[in-house]
Order: C-alpha cells, then sequence, then structure tokens
C-alpha cells in the first residue's frame, strides 16, 4: 500500500521542489529577519548549523558554519519538501500552491511548538516573518512540484498529435 503511494511520484521533481522552496525561504529570511528581529543576516544559517554542531555556533562568525548551515538547510529543505509533493500530488498546479502554504503552516507550527521542545534555543527566533516564510515555502514546494510532475501530464498516444 505504502508503495502504490510513492508509484508516481516524480523523485526529482521533489528535489527541484525542495531546493527552489529552500531558496526562497532562505532569501525571505535572510532579507525580513534581519529588519524585524535586528539581528546580523547570517544568524539563521548558524542557526542551521547549530542543529548538527550544537548552539555553541550561533555566537562564532566562521565561514565554516556557513557552510554546515547551508547544507542542513537544504537537507532540511528537500526533506520537508517531500510530504508536501506527497500531499499535493496530481491535484494541480492551484491546489499545489494552496495546500503547499496550508502544510507550511502546519511545519511552522511542528518546528516552533513542537521541536522547540528539544532545541529551544530555535523559539528565539519566532515571529511573524518566519511564518510567512514558511507559508511560503510550502507554496513554493507544492506549486514547483506540480510544473515539474510530469505524471501530471497527458499521456500521448503514439502516432497522436
Amino acid at each position: 500500500m505504502i508503495g502504490a503511494l510513492f508509484k508516481h511520484v516524480t523523485w526529482r521533481a521533489v528535489l527541484i521542489a525542495g531546493v527552489v522552496a529552500g531558496t526562497v525561504f532562505l532569501i525571505t529570511n535572510l532579507v525580513l529577519l534581519p529588519i524585524a528581529l535586528d539581528i546580523k543576516p547570517g544568524l539563521i544559517l548558524r542557526y542551521f548549523a547549530g542543529l548538527v554542531m550544537g548552539s555553541d555556533v550561533l555566537t562564532d562568525d566562521g565561514t565554516d558554519i556557513l557552510v554546515v548551515g547551508l547544507l542542513v538547510h537544504y537537507a532540511l529543505a528537500i526533506v520537508f519538501a517531500f510530504p508536501i509533493t506527497i500531499v499535493v500530488h496530481r491535484w494541480g498546479l492551484s491546489v499545489g500552491i494552496l495546500g503547499g502554504a496550508v502544510l507550511g503552516l502546519a511545519l511552522y507550527s511542528i518546528n516552533f511548538y513542537t521541536l522547540t521542545n528539544w532545541v529551544e534555543w530555535f523559539f528565539a527566533l519566532k515571529s511573524t516573518v518566519l511564518l510567512f516564510s514558511h507559508v511560503l515555502f510550502g507554496a513554493v514546494a507544492g506549486g514547483v512540484y506540480e510544473l515539474f510532475d510530469h505524471y501530471d501530464q497527458p499521456i500521448l498516444k503514439e502516432g497522436a498529435a
């Protein structure tokens, strides 16, 4: 039964959706979080790096920390795009965008009202900017997936124009 759920998933589209949505999320936060919270733009990447390197990196400015932050961010973007694409799969572009936005809101809720029980210091970034960027992430992930999902394309029979 689980195999049937993944049978017609366009895996390349999942990867593209995760990378594109992750990039939109990152740019949104790099631009808006410093304005909203009066922080340095690179802090968001140090927060991502801190998920694997520990909270001590939040006060460091090393380039290696920023690279780790980017890697963690894009890995999470692809992982988080996956369930969004599974839910919106085969529903079309408008449902992909709207459904993705709702799932982005759910992702925000999970991140800031559940996962912060284990990573308490992440709660300091909780803001309307992150709420907006999570909703935008979901909308972009769902929409981009639907654009690249080849199973949604009509099947042309041989000899048909």
